[in-house]
Parts: C-alpha cells; sequence; structure tokens
C-alpha cells in the first residue's frame, strides 16, 4: 500500500535542501499506468535503446520484506531520453504489476499504451513509441543514473503523484 504523502508538501518542507539531499525531476514524464501516487526506494537501471536489464529487473521481486512491513520499490531507468525504441511494453509492464514493484520512471518510452493503462503500478515515461527495443545484454544496474538532468542513487526514495516527482536520499514518510 502506497503511503499517503503530498509531493506538494514534500517540496515545502525540503525547497532548501541541499541537491545532495532532496531534487524535484522536471514536468516532462507522462503517466501510463493505474497507479498515479506511488513511492518507494530506487533501484536503477542504465541503457540505452536496450531492454535487457529493464526485463530482468521486472521479472525479479519489486518489494522488501521488512520489520516494518513489505516495501515496494522503484525502477529508475536511464534510458538517455531516447525517444526511438520502447524500453517497456505490455508483458513487461503486467510482469512489474505481478511481482510487486511500486512503479517504474523511464527517461525513455514506452509501447502498447492500451496495455500498461489498467496496470495496479505507476508507469512515468517521456512517450509512446510502437518500436520496440533490440536485446543486446547492454546496460548497467545498481548505478547513479540521470534522468533529464537530474542524478537518482540506487536506494534513494522516489516520490510520484498528479503534481510531479521527488527524489530523497532518505525516506520521507
Amino acid at each position: 500500500m502506497t503511503p499517503s504523502f503530498s509531493s506538494c508538501d514534500l517540496c515545502d518542507a525540503h525547497k532548501n535542501a541541499a541537491p545532495e539531499v532532496f531534487r524535484v525531476l522536471p514536468p516532462v514524464f507522462k503517466d501510463f499506468a493505474a497507479r498515479r501516487a506511488f513511492c518507494g526506494p530506487v533501484v536503477t537501471v542504465k541503457c540505452y535503446e536496450d531492454n535487457t536489464l529493464v526485463k530482468a529487473a521486472v521479472e525479479s521481486c519489486g518489494y522488501e520484506d521488512t520489520a516494518a512491513g513489505r516495501i515496494a520499490k522503484v525502477l529508475v531507468v536511464d534510458g538517455a531520453g531516447s525517444l526511438r525504441r520502447a524500453l517497456l511494453g505490455g508483458n513487461l509492464g503486467a510482469a512489474a504489476a505481478k511481482n510487486g514493484w511500486a512503479g517504474l520512471v523511464i527517461d525513455g518510452c514506452v509501447r502498447d499504451v492500451g496495455e500498461l493503462a489498467p496496470l495496479d503500478l505507476g508507469i512515468r515515461a517521456l512517450a509512446s513509441m510502437p518500436l520496440p527495443t533490440d536485446r543486446q545484454k547492454q546496460g548497467l544496474k545498481d548505478v547513479p543514473v540521470q534522468l533529464q538532468g537530474v542524478w537518482v542513487n540506487p536506494g534513494e526514495w522516489l516520490y510520484a503523484d498528479a503534481d510531479g516527482m521527488v527524489v530523497s536520499a532518505t525516506r520521507l514518510v
């Protein structure tokens, strides 16, 4: 279950924090799935027009069991802003939902928009593009990534709602 939060309230409370502590992602990402608000610890993938590591991530467990309960994670994908190939489609989106991911943020494209729309997870990406990737087993995982000029590190927390997305070095809610 997603904790209650407001990205506006988080910005009000942390607007003067150092950039290594709190950052706001630019308002260029669109919603592509049913869950409009989501948050969780970040897992990262860096890839360019090759979704091999995206597939591996969404097919793995998307949550952590802790003493405080189950915490769903957010997959953040640095696709270098490519608008030429889709890094996520209906099958991989369904796998992410089935495996308990809170959401995905993709600096790139998705496809199968009709299949993604009803999924119970958050999906934010730049645009839709029907052309899939060629899987060439390239990319990096669990590394700092950059989305539209904003750095995001593995283990940080991402909060997304109707007003936008913020990243924090620590859990805020």
